[in-house]
Order: C-alpha cells, then sequence, then structure tokens
C-alpha cells in the first residue's frame, strides 16, 4: 500500500471547469494532475487537481489569471 502525503486538492462544480484546469496547467507546465475527488471530501463533480501544497501560492495565481471557477482549494492526505 502507498504511504499517504499531504496534498493540496482543488475541487471543482463541474467536469469542465476540471478538464481546463487541466488544459491551463499542462499548457504552462504547472505541476500537477486530475484525480479522483478524495473520500475525505465531498465535491461536485467527482474531479479534482491535485497538487504539493508547495504550489499553493502558484496555482491559486494560474486559477485567478485563468479565471477558472474552483469549487474549494484544500489540503488532505491522499
Amino acid at each position: 500500500m502507498r504511504k499517504k502525503e499531504q496534498k493540496l486538492i482543488i475541487t471543482f462544480h463541474t467536469t469542465e471547469e476540471a478538464m481546463e484546469m487541466e488544459e491551463f496547467c499542462r499548457q504552462r507546465q504547472i505541476e500537477g494532475r486530475l484525480i479522483p475527488v478524495p473520500r475525505s471530501i465531498s465535491a461536485g463533480c467527482g474531479l479534482a487537481w491535485c497538487a504539493s501544497p508547495e504550489s499553493r501560492q502558484m496555482i491559486t495565481n494560474a486559477i485567478a489569471q485563468a479565471g477558472i471557477k474552483t469549487q474549494a482549494i484544500q489540503e488532505c492526505e491522499v
């Protein structure tokens, strides 16, 4: 079994918003990936962006720049 680590989790209301985040980050080489929403979090579309907690400021700035709507930004063990 894989050891759980603290991660930055960004959830979205819709799958479209999650896919928009993935494309935006891929184009700008921003670290992270889409994952199923962890069981400890209840969220809209079932997809979440997962990245290291250290990248929080960079990612929140990127989200604001892109105008991507998020449901929540939090840290949890994944």
